[in-house]
């Protein structure tokens, strides 16, 4: 049976509608500022259950290192967290850096999640670090790859998945045999052609690569060869979202984001800050062009203005599912933010 066979069989004709596409979310679990990781665990639990309630498709973490504003690090254990908390949706990884790890390794630890959670797991993979140079060499990677290793590093990690593994010396236990749907991960071309030559599902990260989208898109489409795994491809599309009852609520949430990244181009990574009523006078103009250009394709704004912004962008990039990240301070804030996002995508149709 094909994995995810809703991904090569959804109506292809006519313009597609924010109704008839999964949506789903992706959640770095933020540590805010003067929380704890506990609490970030905590409330992102807390958004799966109510993203199971209302609908979405997937719930995914993501891997970062040594980032005092993200308690995701040990991806695979939140992953567990997550999944034991919920009951249907699919839990998973947005991504696990492979380049980082024993291919056994994870491996092991995903057949062990779906051994525990069987047909809820996802497996998305990236090459990137996710870390700085010396955090890469504290988790005894060797810093010399440069991510060129990524296609055989898959094979193998595939190759343990694999149900005629058995004569292997080396096998995955759990892991060998299971059915852990493969995502590529990608904010450039290289994942893009890659997925597409091997035929596997895309996910491209719309929300901080916003340049590089629609290119890494055809690059998938139009390279995709047929597989055991899809007929056709299937690319999914991350994109912030701030939606709030008024534009202006809105904007304001959004600024903790804004400062988030205003951080990381400072090279001062921290907590997830507060809202602030405008950030003028906390960036420079220089900063505010970087910031304001890696985050473009934010949608911010009140239910109507998300809805149309939104059908916007799928109209853009023709994404088979879109998945959702809101760096939002206040949790009942976020979950509202979400809340609007479900009401949009159950909306009756006229």
């Amino acid at each position: 049976m094909k994995e995810d066979e809703r991904m090569s069989n959804q109506n292809s004709t006519g313009k597609k509608q924010i109704q008839d596409i999964p949506l789903s979310v992706l959640d770095l679990a933020p540590i805010l500022q003067g929380g704890s990781a506990g609490e970030s665990f905590r409330n992102s639990l807390d958004l799966a259950q109510h993203a199971e309630k209302w609908g979405f498709n997937r719930y995914w973490l993501a891997e970062h290192h040594s980032m005092p504003g993200i308690a995701s690090a040990a991806t695979s254990v939140v992953i567990g967290y997550i999944a034991g908390g919920t009951t249907k949706i699919r839990v998973g990884s947005g991504g696990i850096m492979l380049p980082n790890h024993s291919p056994l390794v994870i491996a092991e630890q995903f057949g062990t999640l779906e051994s525990m959670y069987p047909g809820r797991i996802d497996l998305g993979l990236g090459r990137a670090p996710g870390s700085d140079q010396l955090t890469a060499m504290a988790l005894r990677r060797d810093v010399r790859r440069n991510g060129q290793e990524f296609p055989e590093d898959l094979e193998q990690l595939r190759s343990y998945l694999d149900a005629d593994s058995s004569s292997k010396a080396v096998r995955a236990i759990p892991g060998e045999g299971l059915n852990i749907p493969i995502w590529l991960l990608g904010s450039s071309g290289f994942s893009a052609q890659l997925a597409a030559q091997l035929g596997l599902p895309f996910a491209f990260a719309s929300h901080f690569s916003p340049e590089n989208t629609i290119p890494a898109l055809n690059l998938y489409r139009n390279n995709f060869k047929p597989s055991k795994v899809l007929d056709k491809p299937y690319a999914m599309v991350g994109v912030n979202v701030f939606a709030a009852d008024t534009a202006a609520e809105a904007k304001k949430l959004a600024t903790s984001h804004q400062q988030q990244f205003l951080n990381l181009i400072r090279n001062n990574p921290g907590p997830l800050a507060p809202p602030v009523e405008t950030m003028e006078g906390i960036w420079t103009e220089y900063e505010k062009a970087a910031v304001l250009q890696q985050l473009k394709s934010s949608i911010i704004g009140s239910p109507d203005e998300v809805e149309e912004k939104l059908q916007a962008f799928l109209n853009e990039t023709q994404a088979d599912e879109i998945i959702v990240t809101s760096g939002i301070f206040d949790h009942a804030a976020r979950l509202h933010s979400f809340e609007i996002l479900s009401a949009l995508k159950n909306k009756r149709k006229n």
